[in-house]
């Protein structure tokens, strides 16, 4: 009978123990996920999803280290921004998220990005913010090991670019594309449905 009442008290415990971490997981979860919006960007922080802010989101994730994929893709969205009148441009708000944030300062991702245009804001998160916008949005990536490199890894990731509402709801995803033209084709359209309705 006292094995019995020892093996019900380990129980008990184990079954507390087991309700406390997942309790404790799922508030840390719930957390990041209320602040993945909130992320660095030079020496400020700034909200991705502050709703107050109208403009429609152009967003592309990528890496500053990134060979050839994320200057090509920025070049385009600068490329897109430009050939934009002045008022659609107004009321469009371009955001280069680093998929990096180990290299990826947040001075270094707003440097980065204001290379390809003025009107782009680069952001650095932490690693958890990062990882749950990328899986939010479905955004691939993994660290890559290169031997023999200076940069000892690399990022492979899906390349497109995200038009989002002001609360991160998606839009439109535009896959990798080397005319500007079909992005601004995109902000275009989505900044009517955003502005009509």
């Amino acid at each position: 009978m006292k094995f019995q009442w020892i093996i019900l008290a380990v129980a008990l415990i184990a079954g507390f123990a087991t309700r406390y971490f997942v309790d404790s997981h799922e508030t840390r979860v719930a957390e990041a996920e209320q602040t993945s919006g909130q992320l660095e960007s030079g020496s400020e922080t700034i909200n991705l999803f502050n709703t107050s802010d109208e403009r429609l989101r152009v967003v592309y994730f990528g890496f500053t280290h990134c060979p050839d994929v994320c200057p090509t893709s920025l070049a385009i969205l600068g490329a897109a921004l430009k050939a934009v009148s002045q008022d659609e441009l107004s009321k469009v708000w371009p955001v280069f998220i680093t998929l990096d944030p180990e290299r990826d300062t947040p001075e270094k991702s707003a440097q980065y990005a204001q290379y390809f245009h003025p009107e782009i804001t680069g952001m650095t998160g932490t690693q958890a913010q990062t990882q749950l916008l990328a899986k939010k949005y479905g955004v691939l990536y993994m660290k890559s090991t290169q031997e023999d490199s200076a940069l000892e890894y690399s990022i492979d990731h899906s390349s497109y670019f995200y038009l989002l509402k002001p609360d991160g709801t998606l839009l439109e995803k535009v896959p990798h594309t080397l005319n500007p033209n079909i992005l601004v084709d995109a902000i275009t359209k989505n900044e009517r449905l955003l502005f009509e309705n």
